[in-house]
């Protein structure tokens, strides 16, 4: 059986060569790719197009327009309505209870 220090030079000696043989396939690999982008007439942009800041990779379709939430309240002078949600309009006042739509 190897001892230890043997084994830590054949992991070494291993990692060298694993080292050399992809900086050799990457070299062949990088000239492959240049001679197609060459050949297909492409940029480094249609290849990777630059992200814009912040956003994420996949959100370049159009946004999706949300619908408008139901009225929850109703002043019955003016026919103003508001969802319930953002800042509460004055018309409100301190009782919103009466201003509440019936819910079917």
């Amino acid at each position: 059986m190897a001892t230890y220090q043997e084994l830590m030079a054949r992991k070494q000696a291993l990692e060298a060569q694993i080292e050399e043989a992809r900086a050799n396939e990457v070299a062949s690999v990088i000239e492959q790719i240049r001679g197609l982008m060459t050949q297909f007439g492409l940029s480094p942009e249609d290849i990777a197009p630059r992200r814009r800041r912040g956003r994420p990779a996949g959100a370049a379709s159009a946004p999706v327009e949300k619908e408008p939430l139901p009225p929850k309240y109703l002043d019955p002078k003016t026919g103003k309505t508001w969802s319930g949600r953002g800042r509460a309009p004055a018309w409100l006042g301190k009782r919103p209870e009466r201003f509440l739509i019936p819910q079917e």
